[in-house]
């Protein structure tokens, strides 16, 4: 399977439920494409803007300064210590990443691609865009003998489900019996909200309560996209084993695949400064807060939703018919069917969108309910 037979981008489909909505007398409510809405942080424009001489090419394993400052973040935000430069490596955003770390590894046909039952597409793509055989499993005893990649992701977009330290040793050991890499997509990692997680850290894969020191075969993927409202600079890195990280510079460095200099500094910034990031996670544990009761009020059952920027939800019935039924109320949201055959029923809403559009949402939703 190459390029040219990719399936039609899912989102597509929602174009005739975005046109129900927006035609509703308030407007459109699009709780859809989680995309920030929110200004990025003058900390990290600035940076940005006082970086804006970059005449020379980027290096494409990053600039000693924000590999410092990955590790830095990692031993004071994750509980994760003893990192260094050579763990790090900047992307250029996490999906390419997510797409293309496949290819990186130089897998092909035979090889297993293993990630969650509720996914975020673009594991399922990378997989199959070098031939590899995705499979949707969710517990490591499920994973075949032929995995070579696992990818893990808490919090879960689209479910929101946060795996404790036991679950991530689990697929730690799963993955050093199979000779496999596991790959942690953590994006969402500032936003646990249910407690225990709310007082403490959303665990990383790179923990050393999960790796005991040894970090061999594991990669953490982290985005400043949600964090920082930073999704139009392009803005991650991966961190982990400095083995596999050096074969990826290796690769990478073939493909031309280098972050651009200011945003290299953009991050550096943003990484450095936790004040920025409480003010939005405060702007987002408001909308949830608003908008949960109120989906509820509508009929809907709540399901995950621990951590992560989405609510995940369903009425028992199939998700197109809830996308229709909340289309007519003018709010646009997103149908289990583009995360796996496994949630039909399912829909997801975004907290991304503006305090003053959820809170018509949820007025919408409430009466809808009454």
């Amino acid at each position: 399977m190459g390029v040219a037979d990719l399936a039609d981008y899912p989102w597509d489909a929602v174009a005739p439920y975005a046109a129900t909505a927006r035609a509703h007398p308030d407007g459109i409510v699009d709780l859809s494409i989680g995309s920030p809405v929110d200004p990025t942080p003058e900390v990290v424009s600035r940076a940005l803007a006082a970086a804006t001489d970059a005449h020379a090419y980027p290096q494409t394993v990053g600039t000693s300064e924000l590999r410092e400052a990955v590790a830095a973040w990692f031993a004071r935000r994750r509980g994760v210590p003893g990192l260094t430069a050579d763990h790090v490596l900047p992307t250029v955003g996490s999906k390419e990443f997510v797409a293309l770390l496949p290819l990186l590894l130089g897998l092909g046909p035979g090889d297993v691609v293993v990630h969650p039952r509720a996914a975020y597409p673009t594991y399922e793509v990378g997989a199959r865009l070098v031939g590899a055989t995705p499979v949707a499993a969710d517990d490591p005893a499920q994973w075949p003998r032929e995995t070579r990649l696992a990818w893990v992701n808490s919090p879960g977009n689209p479910d929101g489900r946060i795996l404790d330290v036991a679950s991530l040793r689990a697929a730690r050991e799963r993955v050093r019996e199979r000779g496999a890499v596991l790959a942690s997509d953590e994006c969402y990692a500032e936003l646990g909200w249910d407690a225990p997680w709310d007082a403490a850290p959303v665990p990383s894969a790179l923990d050393p309560a999960v790796t005991d020191g040894d970090v061999t075969g594991i990669l953490s993927v982290y985005s400043l996209s949600k964090q920082s409202n930073v999704a139009g600079y392009r803005a991650a890195f991966t961190a982990g084993d400095p083995d596999l990280v050096a074969r990826l510079v290796n690769a990478r460095k073939h493909l031309g695949l280098m972050l651009p200099a200011p945003v290299q500094a953009a991050m550096a910034a943003a990484l450095a400064d936790d004040a920025h990031v409480a003010a939005q996670r405060a702007l987002y544990r408001r909308r949830r807060d608003v908008l949960r009761p109120a989906v509820e009020a509508a009929g809907f059952r709540i399901d995950g939703s621990e951590g992560g920027l989405y609510l995940w939800a369903t009425e028992g019935r199939d998700a197109w018919e809830s996308v229709a039924r909340l289309a007519e109320l003018g709010i646009l949201v997103g149908p289990g069917h583009f995360y796996g055959p496994h949630f039909p029923q399912h829909i997801r809403l975004s907290l991304t969108a503006s305090d003053e559009r959820v809170d018509a949402g949820a007025a919408r939703l409430r009466a809808a309910g009454g």
